[in-house]
């Protein structure tokens, strides 16, 4: 169920498909997926492959997790927000690569359950909020990195005036199957996008509940 063959196999995976990232990988093969996926679906927590956690959410397929962390690494981030914590993962794959944390939920079980995940495993750098991904964290701001974990059919403007000037948002645009991994690199006032990987994530909704 956790034998390192099987996290070594998705390390493999995960380079061949592209991620070079030492310290990203690194923090994959030693983080427990399987203590953020229901226990029946234990056996497969280190398949590359998004998982079911309850209340029409899932945990993110480890390649776009990595992936995702990769490109908001590449602006040297020290404070991080993270948009859909959803099990955790993402917050604590997060938490051993930059200094803080701050992510937001929506949904009430989710929140608590990432809250209890985290204590668990001691990682005290993550900050969490229940509440509406779209209003972002503004007393909090800026942001050197903003990272998406749900897709709006169009950027949240709120999102990228939290972002520090060389700060980069990632995020997926789009709805259904046709969605798009983009990020946006600031600079002053404007915004540099780059294009990355055809992805699915659930739909960001506004609100709490």
């Amino acid at each position: 169920m956790t034998s390192p063959r099987a996290r070594e196999r998705l390390i493999q995976r995960l380079r061949d498909q592209g991620i070079t990232d030492e310290r990203v990988l690194d923090v994959i093969f030693n983080m427990p997926r399987h203590l953020f996926v229901d226990e029946a679906l234990s056996h497969r927590a280190y398949e590359d492959t998004a998982l079911p956690i309850g209340s029409g959410q899932t945990i993110s397929q480890p390649y776009v997790v990595a992936r995702m962390t990769e490109v908001i690494l590449q602006v040297d981030p020290k404070r991080v927000l993270e948009v859909g914590t959803g099990c955790g993962y993402q917050s604590a794959v997060l938490s051993q690569l930059v200094d803080e944390v701050y992510s937001i939920e929506r949904i009430d079980v989710l929140y608590r359950k990432a809250f209890r995940i985290l204590r668990e495993l001691k990682i005290d750098n993550v900050k969490l909020r229940y509440g509406d991904g779209y209003a972002g964290w503004p007393e909090k701001a800026p942001f050197d990195a903003i990272l998406v974990a749900a897709a709006p059919e169009d950027i949240p403007p709120t999102l990228l005036h939290q972002l520090s000037d060389g700060g980069r948002l990632i995020i997926p645009v789009g709805s259904g199957s046709d969605q798009q991994l983009q990020s946006f690199t600031r600079r002053g006032d404007e915004f540099y996008q780059e294009d990355h990987d055809r992805v699915v994530f659930v739909p960001m909704l506004p609100g709490a509940g």
